[in-house]
């Protein structure tokens, strides 16, 4: 009798584990990402999530599967609302690439909420609480955030890439003013699960670095008013100011360094017209407010 591949993968799990149906999750970039619905003895039913590196995350971190496993597990442990990591693998035994298994989390991306702005102080908490977290020797396998990108030929003029790399590119990276903490590294609304008005879970933790929480904070700034609009931005960022005790004097260059992450690829992430020009003026106040603060600076 054939085996199916995620039948092996199953079967590393748990021997007796089978593998009764799988199905593909959407929303995923950098990764191929199934759920499995397993049988095990007694006739419970559990709900797997495969994630599959892509080429990009392996490139870069080839031990990105193995990496996010024992982050996931080391957030857990914290209490944040994180997938429960259940297996690693990056043998090229069952698949070619890395594969991370985790606990599948009920739940769905929230992208046009009824009360955005409660929603960015239930993301707010969730940060301070992220950055709060504390280790002793657990957390030398995170890479450091990478470095500015090297400046493309062509310049993304629509969203003010030119402007934003002179202005970053002589003073990266900013001067140290907070301690490291783990950061999420790609904090926006569509990795956040929510499940009855709460927040479920947060997801897709391959792009995990250690840093400087404005780092986090920026991404989520310009994240949130794309999607729930300045009132949101301006309360995730007020409650996460009042809980964190850092120094914000460098979250102007951040939040440039944030605004220069959609240039060359916004028009690539399949947005209706309407949509896309509400993020395309969003960013640009976005730009304007942090290079104010800059002057003010």
């Amino acid at each position: 009798m054939d085996v199916t591949p995620w039948q092996r993968l199953a079967r590393r799990l748990n021997p007796h584990a089978q593998v009764l149906r799988s199905w593909p999750l959407t929303g995923g970039v950098s990764a191929r990402v199934t759920a499995l619905e397993i049988g095990v003895p007694g006739g419970s039913v559990e709900r797997w999530v495969v994630r599959q590196y892509g080429e990009a995350n392996v490139r870069s971190n080839p031990n990105v599967a193995d990496d996010e496993f024992r982050l996931l597990r080391l957030l857990m442990s914290a209490g944040l609302p994180v997938p429960q990591p259940l297996y690693a693998d990056s043998s090229g035994e069952v698949f070619p690439a890395p594969v991370l298994v985790t606990r599948y989390v009920g739940g769905e991306a929230v992208l046009t909420p009824a009360a955005p702005v409660e929603y960015a102080a239930r993301v707010a908490d969730f940060l301070l609480r992220l950055h709060a977290v504390r280790w002793s020797g657990e957390l030398p396998f995170l890479q450091p955030l990478p470095g500015l990108s090297e400046r493309p030929a062509v310049l993304d003029e629509a969203l003010a890439e030119g402007m934003i790399r002179d202005a970053l590119e002589p003073v990266w990276p900013p001067a140290p003013r907070n301690a490291p903490a783990p950061l999420h590294g790609d904090f926006w609304p569509g990795n956040v699960l929510w499940r009855e008005g709460r927040l479920a879970a947060v997801i897709d933790w391959e792009d995990a670095a250690l840093g400087d929480p404005l780092a986090d904070l920026a991404n989520a700034r310009l994240e949130t008013l794309f999607f729930y609009g300045r009132g949101a931005m301006d309360e995730l960022t007020r409650r996460y100011r009042a809980g964190s005790g850092l120094d914000f004097a460098a979250l102007p260059f951040w939040d440039l360094w944030a605004a220069l992450r959609p240039a060359g690829r916004l028009a690539g992430w399949g947005l209706d017209a309407r949509t896309e020009e509400t993020l395309r003026a969003r960013h640009r106040w976005f730009v304007r407010q942090a290079f104010g603060g800059l002057a003010v600076g």
